[in-house]
């Protein structure tokens, strides 16, 4: 009986360290998105609207198509390859959160469907409203020294119009905006590729004036 007792304390100690062995839970990656867009109703534009515009969808090739990791760049060192950050993402694809936020922008004052049956809505004397197609081509947060980094956005717009004959092409224009992040990590280049993706949206929108009125 007393050896058993003395045991005990051996076996639980035993228990307790395999216990302690057990690897920890995983971590899961941080979401990120653009934030939540206007909270309070913008003030009343009284200028006239401008004429209705249909959104496709935007095009991305490689990791922005369907991939949803943060990524970057050390232009130092290496600036041709592409990395992802192991514990950030978005919270969707990247072409998809910039579809979301140029819509927002160019929504302010004019009508804005989507490419396709929602353009077909509008048809106006049988014909079609004008199409914006918008190809992201660098979504990433580009390091320039170890500490320094901005977050990079090149896109490129093109209006084209639906004829009968097929498509035609009445403007382009390429959009290169650079925004420097807070800080050397993920959410600094989070928060600089959304500010980066407003001022290009905004850009967008004045062009357009000039091109869709």
């Amino acid at each position: 009986m007393g050896r058993t007792v003395s045991i005990f304390p051996l076996l639980l100690a035993a228990v307790l360290a395999g216990c302690s062995a057990l690897p920890d839970k995983p971590t899961r990656p941080a979401q990120y998105d653009f934030g939540p867009g206007p909270v309070a109703d913008a003030p009343m534009d009284r200028r006239a609207p401008l004429a209705p515009l249909a959104l496709a969808d935007v095009e991305a090739n490689g990791p922005l198509e369907a991939g949803t990791a943060v990524l970057y760049r050390l232009g130092y060192a290496d600036a041709q390859q592409l990395r992802p950050y192991a514990l950030a993402r978005w919270s969707m694809p990247p072409a998809q959160l910039v579809r979301q936020r140029l819509r927002e922008q160019l929504g302010q004052r004019r009508t804005i469907v989507a490419a396709g049956e929602g353009a077909a809505m509008l048809r106006s004397d049988g014909r079609q409203p004008l199409v914006l197609r918008v190809e992201l081509e660098e979504f990433s947060q580009l390091f320039t020294a170890p500490a320094q980094s901005t977050g990079l956005l090149r896109l490129r717009a093109t209006v084209v119009d639906n004829l009968p004959a097929g498509e035609k092409v009445l403007a382009q224009r390429q959009v290169i905006v650079q925004r420097p992040a807070p800080t050397a990590d993920a959410a600094g280049g989070v928060r600089a590729l959304a500010e980066a993706t407003d001022a290009a949206a905004t850009e967008l929108s004045q062009w357009l004036e000039t091109v869709v009125r």
